[in-house]
């Protein structure tokens, strides 16, 4: 199968050094950076595991709810169940969009900047 790719280049290029990196890690952009995504996907993990242990309790105690008839043979319970997996492909969705729009660019300047010291 062909591919519009170069291949790789033999030569090894120079990694940075310790100092470097932890220089890098110890920067305001790179805080920026880990505040940026700490503030995106912290809140939601702890949404959606909210969410899923409100499924998970529902279902055990609340048979009666979980089984309400919504149209014909689907219930309450299949309705939510199914809303797990929706929510679960938003999030990445949304969280992907995030990443490419606000992390990406940022964590991009700092590798160029990184590997063009090195």
């Amino acid at each position: 199968m062909a591919t519009d790719a170069p291949p790789p280049s033999k030569a090894d290029p120079r990694l940075p050094s310790t100092e470097q990196f932890v220089e890098v890690q110890e920067s305001a952009e790179f805080a920026e950076l880990r505040r940026s995504h700490r503030s995106f996907a912290f809140p939601l993990t702890v949404a959606f595991i909210a969410w899923y242990l409100l499924y998970v309790l529902l279902s055990n105690y609340a048979g009666d709810f979980m089984g309400t008839q919504v149209v014909g043979n689907i219930n309450v319970a299949l309705v939510l169940g199914l809303a797990q997996f929706l929510t679960t492909f938003l999030i990445a969705w949304w969280y992907s969009r995030y990443a490419a729009a606000k992390l990406d660019p940022k964590g991009e300047a700092i590798k160029s900047r990184l590997e063009g010291e090195a």
